[in-house]
């Protein structure tokens, strides 16, 4: 059973990777029924995308109906658009074309169905000199300027695993939109593409930052700022267990009070926002913050206004108590994973549901269509 703000949705969505099944699950996370097109899988010739999705360790892949169709063939192709013809939102993340080349293309089926909402998530865009050409999440951040700013100074830029990219630029940002045209939709009866590109999703999440930019706020040199490691009171700190811990005390108050309860009496410290003391002061709190295990400085500053938290690895995050509070992680098929998220009070969200197998629901659907073509089952 669906439960949830969306569980009035039926969303079409073409496997892929990477934004696009995140998008997706996170509308199934909602409730909205999501139908999954995937690939065949021919008996004992599992392999690339089929074997990923029938893992259950593909979080990205919870909550979906699964049916397999051969899109290249006309059957294929027919059975597709008859899923669409009942759909509020199609979601596909290949390249620019490829839907086209399969007779899939927006103007098709938004002839098909004039109110549906074509969502389309690649790392370029639909258009531009550089949509045809292959990339991943780290080409795709460096060109919108993010990948620079996630450094030490002197040091390389970090590459986050798809977090910039993939998923906050690209994912979320394609679950915006096709929700924003489907506000539309409703309201005027008409249907039309989003086009997410993770360039420009991953552009926008540096809007804080170019902001400050451009008026001189906010440094070109990457890890002497105030909220990218150059300052002392915004930064992480190894403690005597090799452990980690972050500080946050921008405001005043806040920077006081770390100052009483770490014993900072030093007067140096009272520069907080002389950027050319910083990295003096750097030095001085790691000293201090090295003389104590984490777990001492969690019971002296967790829960207090020092703007405080241990930096927890995978396996520590679901076992924090503030996350066992809030529901945060689930463990669903023996997989920990991230709970559905936000959460609602009117339309909660009962349940974490689990990855189905590729194929699983392809009978089911089949007859929910009236389609009994022995060539179409053959084919899936």
């Amino acid at each position: 059973m669906r439960a949830g703000p969306l569980s009035h949705l039926t969303v079409v969505e073409f496997a892929g990777l990477g934004p696009a099944p995140f998008a997706a699950m996170m509308l199934a996370d909602q409730g909205a029924r999501v139908i999954r097109i995937d690939r065949p899988v021919k008996p004992g010739k599992a392999s690339g995308m089929a074997a990923l999705t029938a893992r259950k360790s593909d979080v990205l892949s919870r909550g979906r109906e699964s049916i397999a169709l051969d899109l290249k063939s006309p059957e294929g192709q027919q059975t597709a658009l008859a899923l669409i013809e009942r759909a509020d939102i199609l979601i596909e993340g290949f390249r620019p074309g490829v839907m086209e080349s399969l007779g899939l293309g927006p103007d098709i089926c938004l002839q098909r169905r004039p109110s549906l909402v074509y969502g389309r998530v690649t790392g370029w865009g639909q258009t531009g000199p550089l949509s045809q050409a292959a990339g991943h999440d780290i080409n795709y951040v460096a060109i919108s300027g993010a990948l620079h700013s996630n450094r030490r100074a002197g040091e390389a830029p970090t590459v986050a695993p798809g977090l910039i990219g993939d998923f906050g630029g690209g994912g979320m940002l394609l679950a915006f939109g096709v929700l924003a045209a489907l506000s539309h939709a409703k309201a005027t009866g008409e249907g039309q593409v989003v086009d997410a590109a993770i360039t420009d999703g991953a552009a926008l999440l540096t809007a804080l930052v170019q902001g400050w930019h451009s008026v001189g706020l906010w440094n070109s040199e990457a890890g002497v700022n105030n909220g990218d490691g150059g300052a002392h009171f915004y930064n992480t700190y190894p403690c005597a267990d090799g452990k980690l811990i972050s500080i946050g005390p921008m405001e005043p108050q806040f920077y006081a009070l770390l100052r009483e309860k770490c014993a900072l009496t030093d007067p140096a410290f009272d520069a907080q926002w002389d950027a050319s003391q910083w990295p003096a002061l750097k030095a001085k709190l790691a000293e201090v913050f090295a003389t104590k295990t984490r777990q001492q400085w969690c019971d002296l500053l967790e829960g207090t206004d020092v703007c405080f938290a241990p930096v927890l690895d995978l396996d520590e995050a679901p076992r924090h108590p503030h996350n066992i509070a809030r529901g945060t992680f689930v463990t669903m098929d023996g997989i920990t994973q991230p709970a559905p998220a936000p959460k609602f009070s009117r339309t909660p969200v009962t349940s974490c549901h689990s990855v189905g197998e590729v194929g699983s629901d392809t009978a089911s659907i089949l007859k929910e269509l009236g389609c009994d073509s022995p060539k179409l089952a053959a084919s899936s």
